[in-house]
């Protein structure tokens, strides 16, 4: 099966950068552009998505939390009808900038502390596939497997594709473990065998010890450490040497 790579793209705010968006979009077949409310402004959106269309890459809206202080990985107490109008903005925002530059938001991934909520919590998932729907009913979501987020998704008749992180271990749930576990965050070593291990048998590293399962039909490498571009680089060479076609899925 062909599997889609992803990276979380966009993450500057003026005059601050974070990673290099342009290597990045040379390696991977989705970016997850932020759309201003964790990370992003609209100069960054029009910029990524002007590159992302002339590289062949497919668009997605990285929504989060209205939280640009705390980069969107902090849970904050918000109305599910509330976070429906600011995904809903969000969406709205990117897509603008992705038509102004000959494409469309083809998919949408909620980021960091959204990401882990709205998986568990369905009235927050809810919201978030209302969102989408409102916006555009052909529009992908891409996340955790097994969730709320998926179960919505069902509900609504959205197409799901789950998630897996080439470059983060799991817990025994096989949620994402905290950043700040011992063990969570993989050397790029291990992030390259990760990316095949899910490509090739839906397994990934549980911080406690052993594997566990992860269904997943696109692998995100986190495009905000200073060896990101690298370990993208080694990943999409391992997955053509392996013999595994990497595609778009949107």
């Amino acid at each position: 099966m062909p599997l889609d790579l992803n990276s979380d793209l966009g993450e500057g705010f003026g005059a601050w950068t974070m990673g290099d968006d342009a290597a990045m979009l040379d390696i991977v077949t989705s970016a997850n552009i932020a759309c201003g409310f964790h990370a992003g402004d609209p100069s960054i959106m029009r910029e990524v998505c002007g590159l992302a269309v002339a590289k062949g890459v497919r668009i997605g809206a990285h929504i989060g939390y209205r939280d640009p202080a705390g980069f969107g990985r902090r849970a904050l107490a918000i109305a599910p009808d509330d976070l429906r109008d600011e995904t809903l903005y969000q969406i709205g925002a990117l897509d603008a900038f992705a038509r102004a530059a000959g494409d469309r938001v083809r998919y949408v991934k909620p980021h960091g502390a959204l990401y882990h909520s709205a998986a568990a919590d369905s009235a927050l998932a809810e919201a978030v596939l209302t969102a989408m729907t409102d916006h555009d009913p052909t529009l992908t979501l891409l996340g955790p497997a097994g969730t709320e987020l998926e179960r919505a998704a069902t509900r609504h008749g959205t197409r799901f594709v789950g998630e897996g992180f080439a470059d983060r271990a799991y817990t025994p749930e096989a949620t994402l473990a905290p950043r700040g576990t011992d063990g969570a965050v993989l050397s790029p070593d291990a992030a390259v065998a990760q990316a095949i291990s899910l490509a090739v048998s839906g397994r990934a590293r549980a911080v406690a010890g052993g594997e566990v399962a992860v269904r997943a039909g696109s692998v995100c490498v986190h495009g905000d450490s200073p060896s990101a571009v690298e370990m993208a680089r080694r990943i999409r060479a391992a997955l053509d040497e392996a013999g595994i076609p990497v595609e778009a899925f949107a």
